[in-house]
């Protein structure tokens, strides 16, 4: 039986993928037969999430970077290129933040979830569409966040960075709409990852949102990587410049 089109020994890459979401996607992308390439500033549990791909027989390569430093970025891409070959696939996962209200922050904490949650995958994104434009084909998926479509209490600066990540994405996906490469954004809701645990380390947050869920539960990473591998294909080859929720309804629109 066939997984998704035009996954089998495809080069991908993916940030943040020691952990949460990025690791159960990096996971469905080896079993899917892409070639993963994995940054992460953690590189002991990015290089531990290659292993569990290799040692199923797929194949990944981990790279110790810290996505704000553009030139590290683009030293990262260039040797998963010459190792893997022409990139065709990128997840732009990575993210942090801490829950605080906005007049409880100050300029450098703003600056830092900047850096991370937009300046980040902008440096990846460069690098990486810049060879894709080459080959003439690419998928760039961008975990956003329904923060950056709806809104969210004591994440101002998160969200503001999200939705920075989704009108980038709808912007260069027009820029690039007949080149053959796609651009799509995935948004999750609450989600049971290290980042919520970091967010509010109580557990209150989590009880309280799992009432508001329609679906009575927090996400878990493995929610998300059929919808991620699924953009990064060739079945999604006519979807560009779009944001899905998954969010178990808690934000439903249409």
């Amino acid at each position: 039986m066939r997984g998704l089109a035009g996954l089998t020994e495809a080069p991908i890459v993916i940030t943040g993928a020691a952990s949460g979401i990025g690791r159960a996607t990096a996971l469905r992308l080896g079993e899917e037969g892409a070639v993963v390439g994995i940054l992460d500033r953690d590189e002991a549990g990015a290089e531990a999430t290659a292993e569990v791909i290799r040692s199923a027989g797929g194949r990944a390569m981990s790279f110790g970077v810290d996505i704000t430093n553009a030139r590290d970025v683009e030293n990262a891409i260039a040797r998963f290129s010459q190792d893997a070959g022409g990139i065709v696939g990128l997840v732009n996962n990575a993210g942090w933040d801490v829950a605080k209200p906005f007049l409880e922050t100050d300029a450098d904490f703003w600056q830092k979830v900047i850096d991370i949650n937009l300046v980040g995958p902008l440096n990846v994104t460069k690098a990486v569409l810049s060879r894709m434009q080459a080959n003439g084909r690419g998928r760039v998926v961008s975990v956003a966040s329904d923060a950056g479509r709806v809104g969210s209490s004591g994440e101002a600066v998160y969200a503001a960075c999200k939705g920075g990540i989704i009108a980038f994405s709808k912007s260069v996906a027009r820029e690039l709409a007949r080149t053959g490469i796609t651009l799509n954004c995935v948004c999750p809701g609450p989600t049971d990852t290290p980042l919520l645990a970091n967010i509010e380390e109580t557990g209150k947050l989590a009880k309280a949102l799992e009432r508001a869920i329609p679906m009575g539960r927090l996400a878990h990473p493995e929610d998300y990587p059929g919808l991620i591998a699924f953009f990064l294909s060739d079945d999604a080859a006519f979807i560009t410049g779009q944001t899905i929720s998954v969010s178990g309804g808690l934000t439903m629109h249409g």
